[in-house]
Parts: C-alpha cells; sequence; structure tokens
C-alpha cells in the first residue's frame, strides 16, 4: 500500500517564468499544487532534497504530506520536468488530494519465483512485456507494484493480466488478456527442438 512521507516546501510569492528563473537560481525548484476544487498554490522546494526524492524511485506513486504556512496538504505527483542537459528537476506538479478522491497511477511489474520456474532452470530466461500496468484506486491503496509469480511456468508459456490478484478497491485500466511476463527460449532451442522431433519421427518411421 501507498506510504505517506514529508516533503519540504515554501510557498511562492509570485508566479510566472520570471519568478521560477528566480527560484532555480537561488536552488529551489518552482511547483504547484492544484486539485480538489481549490485555487492552485505556488510553490517551491529544495532542488537537492527533490532530486532524491526522484532518483529513489516510485515518485510518482508516493504521497506526500506538504507543510505550508502550517496548512498540510495531501498530495500526489502527477509530473515533473528535467533540465536536458543538466538532468536536474526544473518543475514539479503535485495534485491535491481531497476526501474520497481517486486517482491514475502506472503501477510497475515485479516478478516474484523466477528461481522455481521449470522453464528457468532449463535456460530460459524471464522476459517481462509490460513493465507497468494502469490503475485506479484510492490514494491509500496505491500498491508498490504488482508482483507476478512464474514458478511453474515453462518455457514459451507467459502470465497475463487476469492471472493476477490486485488488491481490493483497485480497478485495472488495462486490457486483462495483457501478456505481463514471458519465459524466452535460450540461443538454439528452437532448432534443438525440431531436430529432437525430426529424430523421434525418423525413429517411429524405421520402426513401422
Amino acid at each position: 500500500m501507498a506510504t505517506v512521507k514529508e516533503l519540504k516546501a515554501a510557498a511562492r510569492p509570485k508566479a510566472g517564468k520570471g519568478a521560477a528563473r528566480a527560484e532555480r537560481r537561488e536552488g529551489r525548484v518552482p511547483g504547484v499544487i492544484y486539485g480538489d476544487k481549490k485555487p492552485p498554490l505556488a510553490i517551491a522546494l529544495d532542488k537537492n532534497e527533490l532530486r532524491q526524492r526522484i532518483s529513489a524511485g516510485r515518485f510518482l506513486t508516493t504521497l506526500y504530506d506538504i507543510n505550508i504556512d502550517g496548512q498540510t496538504h495531501r498530495v500526489i505527483p502527477r509530473d515533473f520536468q528535467l533540465d536536458p542537459i543538466k538532468d536536474q528537476p526544473i518543475h514539479v506538479d503535485f495534485m491535491r488530494l481531497g476526501e474520497g478522491a481517486l486517482v491514475r497511477v502506472a503501477i510497475p511489474v515485479h516478478v516474484v519465483g523466477a528461481e522455481n520456474s521449470p522453464g528457468v532452470k532449463r535456460g530460459g530466461a524471464v522476459n517481462i512485456v509490460t513493465h507497468t500496468i494502469d490503475v485506479r484506486c484510492p490514494p491509500d491503496a496505491i500498491p508498490e507494484a504488482i508482483e507476478v509469480d512464474v514458478s511453474g511456468l515453462e518455457i514459451s508459456y507467459s502470465r497475463h493480466l487476469n492471472d493476477v490478484a490486485l488488491p481490493k478497491g483497485v480497478k485495472i485500466l488495462t486490457r486483462l488478456d495483457t501478456t505481463l511476463v514471458t519465459i524466452v527460449p535460450p540461443s538454439g532451442y528452437a532448432e534443438e527442438a525440431r531436430a529432437a522431433a525430426d529424430a523421434a519421427a525418423a525413429a517411429r518411421a524405421s520402426s513401422a
């Protein structure tokens, strides 16, 4: 389930491109909090802290409490922009979460049980076909990942979205027949399989 973390920010007295550039010169990242039928709130965040949060992963599926002037805003990041050259954050958007809110998020696919897959034991490899699944759910019900168990999976067999059990309250927005994971054969597997089939056919023919 979703984890709520604290994030420091301050209100920006001015909006606009000029004010945003001024914040960046001071080592801060301009941002905005919007939603829940309330006016947007221009904010500024410490660049280093924001970069660490983004680099840690799952930034766009993590809930944050941002305290500004004594008022706490429960938010979820919706988007962020990076400088194309320096790879540093230059802007971030947060959506304010009111009571009864539902959010659309992309949840990563996580494979478990590969060590028990007979296909992997025979030299096959796990191929994640779909890396994220779009879902809609309450903010406090956001799964950290969608676990796909491949134990028992043979070479050339797959797991699909309809094979996976999801937590209560999580609605899938992707086709249920979407392929998530496949066990792909090792190099030369097809040739060996054909050779074995040809040998078996020849043996049957000679004994007939």
